[in-house]
């Protein structure tokens, strides 16, 4: 039999509806909370993108106007279930971007926090950058949003909908 069977009797193609919309919402959440997190100081998500010294000031600038509106675009379409594929594309696209600045920012021996979840840019005097925890964290939304670009198909979602799927 092709189909795996969970010890309980429950398969995974039964399962995976359930767990990609826990995947989904999660991946959600995550979107929501860090473009929330900064869409109240748009100047100050600029200096932190700017932190990097990846771009000119004026490119930072408006990167990091734009990062907090599209992270939450990005969780509103993911907790309604709309086009699920493309977002969890474009998440997974930013990051690995993400993953690359902190990586780059971390080999280049700058001191800045990562800006992720609000604030950002060059650390206090006596505070140490936290890379691999940030690296680590990225690669794990990574995972989620890979598992939804294979399984885009969740349970409560518009796209189920739209398919006429229950």
């Amino acid at each position: 039999m092709s189909v795996t069977t969970l010890t309980s009797g429950v398969t995974w193609p039964g399962l995976r509806p359930w767990l990609g919309t826990l995947v989904r919402l999660g991946l959600a959440a995550v979107w929501l909370f860090a473009g929330a997190a900064k869409v109240g100081d748009l100047a100050g998500s600029g200096r932190a993108v700017n932190a990097y010294q990846v771009m000119p000031f004026e490119v930072a600038k408006v990167i990091g106007a734009a990062l907090p509106f599209v992270e939450i675009a990005l969780g509103v379409l993911l907790v309604v279930g709309l086009a699920t594929r493309a977002a969890a594309a474009i998440s997974s696209a930013l990051l690995l971007v993400f993953i690359a600045g902190i990586s780059s920012a971390w080999a280049r021996g700058l001191s800045i926090d990562c800006g992720c979840f609000g604030s950002g840019g060059q650390l206090a005097a006596g505070q140490s950058p936290s890379y691999a925890p940030e690296i680590a964290r990225d690669i794990g939304f990574l995972v989620l949003a890979a598992f939804l670009l294979v399984w885009p198909r969740t349970r409560l979602s518009i796209d189920r909908w739209l398919e006429g799927t229950t």
